[in-house]
C-alpha cells in the first residue's frame, strides 16, 4: 500500500456507517475480504436513491479499483469476492434475494436493515420486483476543488486566521466561483486572499455576469475584477 497523503481540509463527501457496525461487528471480523466488501457496500448503497437499495454481483466485478484490492490478479480477486459474499450472507450482514434484471436471473444483496428486510419479504411474496430503473445509477464525479488546497498551491502556507476565512468562504460561495476567483488572481499576478475575497464579495453583491457564450467568459470575469492593488 502506497503512502497516504492525508484527508483534505474543508468539506469532503462522507459515507454513513452505523455505529453498531463499529461497536458490535468490527471486532469480530476475521476475514479481511468480508470487511472490505461490507465497507464498499455501505458506500455503494449510500450513493443510491429510492426506498429500496441493493447491490448486485456485477457492481462489485465492474469496479476495477475495488477488485484490485481484493487480490493480486483477477482470478484471485474474484475468488476472494465470492468467499466474502458467502460469509456476509451467512453472517446475515447482507440479505440475498434472486431477482430478474434484463431477462437475466441475478442475486441482489440488501443490507440487513428494516428496509432491506422489507424488500426481501416483498420480493418473496411477489409484491415487488426490482428493475434497473428502480435505483439511481451511481456516477462517481470528481469533488470540487478544495479551497485550502487552492490556497496552498497558489498563495502559500495556511495560518489559523486564513484557515478560518477560507472555511467561511467555502460555506458562503459556490465552488465554481472560488475556482474562478483563484484563477483570476493567478492570471493577474495578484496572489493574496484579500484580492480573491474581494472578487467573491463583488460577485455576491452585484451578481456574477454569466454569458451563455463561453468564448466571452474570461472577459466577463475580468470585467468584475477591476480592483487592482
Amino acid at each position: 500500500m502506497k503512502e497516504f497523503a492525508g484527508f483534505p481540509e474543508g468539506k469532503t463527501r462522507l459515507t454513513v456507517v452505523p455505529s453498531q457496525f463499529i461497536l458490535e461487528l468490527l471486532p469480530n471480523f476475521d476475514h479481511l475480504g468480508e470487511l472490505k466488501l461490507l465497507l464498499y457496500a455501505f458506500w455503494h448503497l449510500d450513493q443510491q436513491e429510492g426506498p429500496f437499495r441493493y447491490i448486485i454481483y456485477q457492481d462489485f466485478i465492474s469496479d476495477d479499483q475495488f477488485m484490485s484490492g481484493m487480490g493480486n490478479n483477477g482470478e484471485e480477486a474474484q475468488q476472494l469476492l465470492d468467499e466474502a459474499l458467502h460469509l456476509a450472507v451467512d453472517h446475515c450482514l447482507l440479505l440475498e434475494s434472486i431477482i430478474t434484471l434484463d431477462d437475466q436471473t441475478v442475486s441482489a444483496y440488501f443490507l440487513n436493515s428494516p428496509k432491506g428486510r422489507a424488500a426481501v419479504d416483498a420480493i418473496a411474496r411477489g409484491e415487488w420486483q426490482p428493475t434497473e430503473d428502480s435505483r439511481a445509477p451511481i456516477e462517481i464525479t470528481p469533488q470540487e476543488s478544495n479551497i485550502f488546497r487552492l490556497y496552498q498551491e497558489n498563495i502559500g502556507p495556511l495560518t489559523p486566521i486564513i484557515a478560518d476565512a477560507l472555511g467561511e468562504a467555502e460555506d458562503t460561495y459556490p465552488g465554481t466561483w472560488i475556482d474562478d476567483a483563484f484563477r483570476i488572481a493567478v492570471e493577474k499576478n495578484n496572489r493574496n486572499w484579500r484580492y480573491i475575497a474581494a472578487i467573491l464579495e463583488n460577485w455576491q453583491r452585484k451578481g456574477r455576469y454569466e454569458r451563455k457564450d463561453r468564448r466571452d467568459s474570461e472577459e466577463a470575469r475580468r470585467r468584475y475584477a477591476e480592483w487592482e492593488d
